[in-house]
């Protein structure tokens, strides 16, 4: 982990930014007035991504899936006449 001032940080963030990309640096600490204020990170990759079509090809579409549409927009809606 490095720390770094605020001032320090703005004058040289595309060489920290790179640091953190390349992995050099897990972590910066970026202080104001001596405390730490933020951290420098590198972005996770989002889990979301990876699961799309993860279930590709185990459920089978049956050819009747719309047979029913009007009866659920009713129950939806609360209409209740049949």
């Amino acid at each position: 982990m490095t720390a770094i001032s605020l001032l320090d940080a703005s004058k040289h963030l595309p060489e920290l930014v790179e640091s953190i990309e390349s992995g050099r640096e897990q972590e910066i600490i970026i202080d104001c007035n001596g405390r730490p204020a933020a951290r420098l990170v590198p972005i996770q990759p989002n889990p979301i991504e990876h699961r799309i079509g993860v279930a590709k090809g185990a459920f089978r579409v049956p050819a009747d899936i719309d047979a029913n549409n009007e009866e659920v927009a009713r129950l939806f809606l609360g209409d209740n006449r049949s």
